[in-house]
């Protein structure tokens, strides 16, 4: 009787340890995928727009992993262990309370951490076509549910760029006539399909969405939406 008391004690024991652990690793985990977004939100408090620093104030959303597959979120929690670069600007989809940081590249670190700036392809700030792109079991598993009509923002040290989503088509991988300038300044999200396919995707599952406006940050940017705002409300009833 006292051995199988002891092994109790000992099970709880453990188990509270395990516990622990749990906790732990989850609130490193979220302090982590913020900490990435404050880093650049600071960057963008420290960038001058028409003589002013003064920033609207951004909302930040904490990373759903509900969708994730358990393999992705063991690599992005991994990918905390190794340095990456400043992010280029942080990509909004509100309809999903996704906010994620874009950074340079698409090679494995990268993708695992935020989503890849597509190399010759625009970058953000610039005009032309903007590729991005990002894992279907990880940030970019929210896809599957977007569609046209739906609005999406880039936020970049200087401006907030809004997009409405016009496309949604699936290519081969090596199609990348899609990644091509199109007459209106455009953003493209790519990544694989179909979105629970087991092994190498034999698709791409394209996102496409031309711009709608562009929100420069600071005093001016403030003033600019206020006077569109009081337009608006003084024109014909």
């Amino acid at each position: 009787m006292k051995i199988i008391n002891w092994t109790q004690r000992l099970l709880l024991l453990l188990g509270l340890f395990l516990i622990a652990i749990y906790g732990a690793a989850y609130v490193h985990k979220e302090i982590s995928s913020r900490a990435q977004l404050e880093r650049f939100d600071s960057l963008r408090k420290q960038t001058p727009v028409q003589g002013t620093e003064t920033l609207v104030p951004e909302s930040r959303f904490a990373v759903d992993f509900r969708l994730w597959s358990a393999k992705r979120i063991a690599e992005y929690e991994d990918s905390f262990a190794q340095h990456v670069s400043l992010p280029l600007a942080v990509l909004r989809i509100s309809k999903f309370q996704l906010r994620v940081p874009v950074l340079e590249g698409t090679d494995e670190l990268t993708l695992n951490r935020g989503i890849g700036h597509i190399a010759g392809t625009a970058r953000p700030d610039e005009q032309g076509n903007i590729g991005l792109a990002g894992h279907r079991d990880g940030f970019f598993r929210v896809l599957k549910d977007i569609s046209p009509g739906d609005t999406i923002e880039l936020q970049t040290t200087r401006a907030t760029d809004h997009y409405i989503v016009d496309q949604i088509v699936l290519v081969r991988p090596d199609d990348v006539s899609v990644l091509q300038p199109r007459s209106i300044r455009s953003l493209t999200l790519v990544t694989c399909y179909p979105f629970y396919f087991i092994g190498s995707a034999p698709q791409r599952y394209i996102v496409r969405a031309s711009i709608t406006s562009s929100d420069p940050i600071g005093v001016a940017g403030v003033i600019e939406r206020e006077l569109a705002h009081l337009k608006a409300s003084n024109g014909p009833k």
